[in-house]
Parts: structure tokens; C-alpha cells; sequence
């Protein structure tokens, strides 16, 4: 069945704006929020927002100039046109965001925490403010002047610059221009002064803007202005064709050259002197598809992720402890555990050091032949690798497949691979022209003449400090259905020529959608017949148009579904003729929503998958993904009071529509919030199994 999809599907980057607003939505909500975390929230908006513009924006500007075409995954759009609507909704959202923050430094004011300017200090303070200077910020002020070289200096994404303005006594009409690094990273963004009374914290650019004199003493100054500005630049590799150059060594010299991409968006304080701002303009030669954002006198608002809490614990979130899994008992073998039953982690409320054992153990096991891993996203000081090279160490035969082109942790990772190389672990890159984002484990063992296989499969990275911040699952299991087609992605990995064929897991870019659309086909045939059908799925995003047809056909056979996606929903749910059977929410709150689940009901008897793969189109046809069935009926029935419990939100969930305009799901009785009822549910089934 075909349906008209051009005006019926959102696209992808509005999608996202209207999940960014989200993100800015949670920085207002007082009531469930206590104020530190929703400058941390206003924080995470930034951040995520450098990103759209670093990857999302870049490429949607490099399409604009490529065609005029109208797409039919831009909802029908020209390029031109989305890139039109992106520009005017930034706007509209910096223009709230900074509102937001002007109210969230009122408020800290009532915490007995305040906000100063260098125009606001006490004697006291000056002296501390310049005697802190001196100490600490001098040694790393570098002060580029304008005008004395052709070009204008090389502007490092990220940064935040003070743009100079100054005029000197012996000609006090001519304008000379020069701008400041402001040395976040070295220093730290926020100043805290000695406490009166109240907490007192500056931002380190007015730290310099209190000390502007002191750094160009050796002008005659008449006047001087100093305003914030910021640059954003396309995030695209660019990978050089020498072929006498290993991979690793052209992605080593690619993210050193990042910071020379064209740059797509400049941020600007709005108060800053026309005649500036056309001079940077024009110096960084900026074109009509280049975004100008005029903001308040503080940008990098991403800092505020770091927020320090100078005042009582109430105002952050309440701690919710990680909890124990019944069935791992700190002096039980995890590998012998598997042998009897199949294991679901879910991350925050498990410990990520479940993982961490299971690594460690593999390592000294004398039985275990080798340990392979996918790793995508590493931690900066990892147990994971600590735990691969011990294995290694130990004289296992350990492959760690890693992802040198995991977006912004490139230079991470490549610090990794030298590491894991100089330990004798074999690393290998993966398949050209894909991205390894599978979250895999297998771990083979020789026992008695018999090899035992163990594997785990997850939504999630092996990542130690990601793991307390986001939602994932690992499924750990020696079930031979899921171990052996494990065992096979890994050939695949080794050997790209050789396609693989899998019985039960559902591996990108073999055969991912081909299943799901199989799937949903089950589904529709069983609603024709009258046989319990349905659909329930959480994902982070959604924006595959093929299954998006899929999904409408379903519902238009009146198959009830259910979706539960964080960030990207270019379907449009509830729409009459289309998608009246389809209900789609969003959750945010304390804990990222990472996990993926998808529940068919199969006629009575439901079929559960989770899996490290979005329905998107780079998930589905340009990265290697795996996703698992899941075959115990006790961590079935885990899965789907996950699913039920999530479904019942009512404090942080919202409705995906058409209009995007983010409405807070009012649904009567007592109030759910899902992340707090999921670890309430965790900590009973450890009551329960102790």
C-alpha cells in the first residue's frame, strides 16, 4: 500500500529543533527540577545545539548549494526552504533561552547565590578579582591583534573570543580591533569569590573584561569595548586519498584540520558596535547560507553543564543509588551464571561494573580462548581497556573492533587504539564506507573439548561514565541462537568480502529493516485476521521513511501502536486517514533515554528485540548495528513493565503531533514520573531475589 508520504513526513532537523526545545523545556520546570539542574539543562540546549550547527546545519547548507530539488525525507521541501525554517526557529529559541537564563540568575539570587559583573564588585573583590588574574589567567591570555597579518587569525571552534574594540589618545577616531581566547578549558568558566554574605561566582570573560587594561597596557587607551562572540564550524571529516597512509594516520591528520572548516554560524553579542561586527564578518567571509545569531553578553552557555553547586544538596537532583542484580552476587562467576539464564543490565539503575566483571573475569580465566568488543565511545580514564589489556596480558586473544570515526571522540579513541596496540591487543577498523556503532561482546572458551560461546549485545556503549547518565540495556547470554550469529559479525567485521547469513539476530546493513518490515507485515496480517496485533517501540529517533510507510499501512489496518521516541520523529502520529491507530510520545528527564526496544504482539505469543539501532536511515544502510531477540520469558516480562511503566508518564512525557509544539501528556490519576517508578521497580526485583 502506498501512501503520500512528501506531505506527511517532518523533517529531520525540524524534528530535532522541536526536540532541543524539549531539552530547553526542562530548564523551566521548577516544579520537578531544582534550580542547578536546570542550568545544567540550559546547558545540555547549548551543547546540543553546537552539535545541530557543527553536523546538521553544515550539511544541510552543503545540500542547499547543491540542489533545489524538492526531497521527499525534507517533507517535500526544497533544501533552501528547511534551511529558511531552521534559521527563523534558532532565532525564536535564542531569544528564549537567553530569557530562560536571565531568569535562572535571578533565581539562583534567592539560593544566596549571585552573579556579578566586573562593574559590580566590591573593593574586596577587585582586589581579588585582579590578584586572580594575575595568578591564574595571565599566563594564558593570548591577545591576537587585527590587521597586522592579511588574513584574519584561525578562530578555534568551541572558543569564546572577546572582541576588541579600542581607540587610543593619539588618534582617538580610528578603530583598532583584536580579540580574546577566553581560556575556559585552562581556567574553568566560573570564578567563585570569596563568600559575604552571599555566594559571589563571575564569568571568567568578565574576569578579563575587569582586567582589559592590564592585558593592552602598552596603548595609550582613550576607550575601549569589549564584546562575546563565538564561531561554529562545519564538523566534517575530510579524508585525504593517500593510499601510502594507514587509516589511522588519515583520521589522526583529519580532526587535527577540523578547526579549519567553513564556518556556519557566528553568535554575536547584540550590543556589539555595528562596525565590529561587519568587520569580523567580512573578515571571516560569511555568506547568505551562514547563520547570524544575535545573542545576549554570554555565549557557550554549554559551560553551564558544569555548573558548580556552591550551595545546599537540595538544589540538585536527589542521588538514586546503582543498584545490585539479584542474580550477580559479588563472589558468583557471571560466565557460570550464564550458563543457567540469560541477564538483562539496565543502565543507570544496574552498575555498569557488571561489564567491567565479566571483562575481568573472561581475563583470568584460564579456559577463555579469546574476548572480542565493538567499541564506539570510550570513557577518558577506561576500565574497559584496563580490563582488555590485562586480558591480553594474560595471553587471551583480544579484538577490539573501534570506531575511529565516532563523531567528536575521534581523538579519543585514536589515543585508545595506540594504547591497546602497544599491549598486544589486535585492533581492527572495521568496514569501509560503514561506521562500527554495535554495542558487542563474544567471549569464546575451550572447556573439557568443548567451546562455550558468551555474548553480550546492547543499546548502549561500554562507557563507565555515560553508563550513570543514560538509559541502555545489555543483554548477557549464552544462548547459542544469539552467541553463534554474534560470532558471525565479528567474521564480518574481520573479513568484509564474506556476507554473512543471520538466523536470529537482526544485523545493519544486511538485513535491519528487511526484518522490522517483516515484522510489521506479521502484525497487519494477523489484524486482518482478527488476531491480537500491535506494536511497541522505543527508539531515540525516527526518521526512516520506508518504515514510516510501514507503520502508517499498520495502523491503517488498525493495528494500535505505541511509540515512545526521545529526539527525531518525522512520522506524524494521530492524523486522520493516516495514523489514527498511532500514539507517539517523548520522555526527558534526569537520565538521557538511550535504549531501544521493540515489542511485537505476534498473535498472543510477543516478540521482543533490543538493539543498538535507530530507525534511521544511516542506522538501517550505513553502519554496522545488531540488534537481539530476546528469548527469556522472565527478562520478557521485565522488558514489557519497562515499556508499560514508561507508557504511564505523566510528569515528562510529551505528545509528538504535527505542530511540534511539545504539549505535556495530561493523563489522569497519580502522578507516574518513569525514571524514578524504574528504579523503584529495579530495587524490588532485588528485594525479591535476595
Amino acid at each position: 500500500m502506498n501512501f503520500p508520504h512528501i506531505q506527511h513526513i517532518i523533517a529531520r532537523d525540524i524534528s530535532w529543533l522541536a526536540f532541543n526545545e524539549r531539552v530547553l523545556q526542562e530548564a523551566l520546570d521548577d516544579t520537578n527540577n531544582p534550580i542547578i539542574e536546570r542550568l545544567r539543562f540550559l546547558g545540555i540546549y547549548s551543547s546540543n545545539m553546537d552539535e545541530f550547527f557543527r553536523v546538521r546545519y553544515a550539511s544541510m547548507k552543503r545540500l542547499a548549494q547543491l540542489t533545489d530539488d524538492k526531497l521527499d525525507r525534507l517533507g517535500g521541501k526544497r533544501p533552501a526552504e528547511v534551511l529558511k525554517q531552521i534559521s527563523d526557529k534558532v532565532q525564536l529559541l535564542q531569544a528564549r533561552s537567553q530569557e530562560i537564563n536571565d531568569r535562572l540568575m535571578a533565581e539562583l539570587s534567592e539560593h544566596d547565590i549571585e552573579i556579578v559583573n566586573e562593574k559590580e564588585l566590591t573593593s574586596g573583590q577587585r582586589d581579588y578579582v585582579r590578584n586572580f588574574f594575575i595568578e591564574k589567567v595571565s599566563p594564558t591570555v593570548f591577545t591576537l591583534m587585527l590587521g597586522q597579518s592579511p588574513e584574519l587569525p584561525e578562530l578555534r571552534d568551541k572558543s569564546i573570543y572577546l572582541a576588541i574594540r579600542m581607540f587610543v589618545k593619539q588618534n582617538p577616531d580610528e578603530a583598532r580591533y583584536a580579540l580574546i581566547e577566553v581560556p575556559t578549558e585552562q581556567v574553568g568558566r566560573f570564578v567563585s569569590l570569596p563568600r559575604y554574605g552571599k555566594q559571589y561566582v563571575m564569568y571568567l570573560e568578565d574576569v578579563i573584561r575587569y582586567n582589559l587594561e592590564y592585558i593592552l597596557f602598552i596603548f595609550n587607551l582613550h576607550r575601549i569595548e569589549a564584546h562575546t562572540v563565538k564561531i561554529t564550524r562545519d564538523a566534517e571529516l575530510d579524508l585525504d586519498d593517500d593510499v601510502s597512509k594507514s587509516f589511522l594516520e588519515k583520521m589522526t591528520k583529519s580532526v587535527k584540520n577540523r578547526r579549519s572548516g567553513d564556518p556556519v554560524r557566528f553568535v554575536f553579542d547584540k550590543t556589539i558596535h555595528e562596525e565590529t561586527l561587519s568587520y569580523l564578518i567580512d573578515e571571516m567571509e560569511m555568506d547568505s547560507y551562514d547563520s547570524l545569531i544575535a545573542g545576549g553578553r554570554y555565549h557557550n552557555k554549554k559551560d553551564l553543564i558544569k555548573f558548580p553547586n556552591l550551595g545546599n544538596e537540595d538544589l540538585e537532583f536527589e542521588k538514586l543509588p546503582q543498584l545490585a542484580h539479584p542474580e550477580l552476587d559479588m563472589d558468583r562467576s557471571i560466565l557460570e551464571v550464564l550458563d543457567k539464564q540469560d541477564i538483562l543490565l539496565f543502565l543507570p539503575f544496574h552498575n555498569f561494573s557488571y561489564i567491567i566483571r565479566t571483562l575481568r573475569e573472561a581475563a583470568l580465566d584460564p579456559h577463555v580462548r579469546s574476548i572480542d568488543i565493538t567499541l564506539y565511545r570510550m570513557a577518558s580514564d577506561s576500565r574497559v581497556i584496563s580490563a582488555l589489556v590485562n586480558a591480553a596480558k594474560n595471553g587471551k586473544e583480544v579484538t577490539a573492533v573501534i570506531e575511529l570515526k565516532a563523531r567528536f571522540d575521534e581523538a579519543n579513541n585514536i589515543q585508545w587504539t595506540e594504547v591497546l596496540q602497544s599491549e598486544g591487543v589486535n585492533v581492527i577498523f572495521g568496514v569501509q564506507g560503514l561506521k562500527i556503532h554495535s554495542k558487542v561482546i563474544l567471549i569464546t572458551k575451550e572447556e573439557d573439548g568443548e567451546e562455550k560461546l558468551y555474548a553480550s549485545v546492547g543499546t548502549g556503549n561500554f562507557n563507565e561514565s555515560t553508563s550513570k547518565l543514560y538509559t541502555d540495556y545489555h543483554l548477557l547470554t549464552a544462548d547459542r541462537r544469539i552467541t553463534k550469529d554474534v560470532a558471525r559479525v565479528f567474521d564480518f567485521l574481520r573479513n568484509n568480502y564474506k556476507n554473512k547469513r543471520y538466523r536470529h539476530l537482526l544485523v545493519s546493513p544486511h538485513d535491519t529493516r528487511k526484518g522490522f518490515i517483516k515484522l510489521i507485515d506479521k502484525e497487519i496480517e494477523n489484524a486482518k485476521k482478527g488476531i491480537p496485533s500491535g506494536i511497541r517501540i522505543k527508539l531515540n529517533s525516527l526518521s526512516d521513511v520506508k518504515l514510516i510507510d510501514k507503520l502508517y499501512e499498520a495502523s491503517s489496518y488498525g493495528v494500535p501502536i505505541k511509540l515512545v521516541v526521545r529526539g527525531i520523529c518525522s512520522l506524524v502520529p494521530g492524523k486522520a486517514g493516516l495514523s489514527e491507530n498511532i500514539e507517539a510520545i517523548s520522555i526527558l528527564d534526569r537520565f538521557l533515554e538511550h535504549s531501544r526496544l521493540m515489542i511485537f504482539e505476534n498473535g498472543g505469543d510477543p516478540k521482543f528485540y533490543l538493539g543498538s539501532a535507530d530507525w534511521m536511515p544511516r542506522n538501517l544502510d550505513y553502519r554496522v548495528e545488531v540488534t537481539t531477540p530476546v528469548y527469556e520469558d522472565k527478562i520478557k516480562r521485565q522488558l514489557r513493565d519497562h515499556f508499560d511503566i514508561i507508557w504511564k508518564d505523566n510528569v515528562k512525557s510529551r505528545w509528538h503531533n504535527e505542530e511540534l509544539n511539545n504539549d505535556y501528556r495530561q493523563i489522569r490519576g497519580p502522578k507516574i514520573r518513569s525514571q524514578y517508578a524504574l528504579h523503584d521497580y529495579v530495587k524490588k526485583q532485588l528485594k525479591r531475589g535476595k
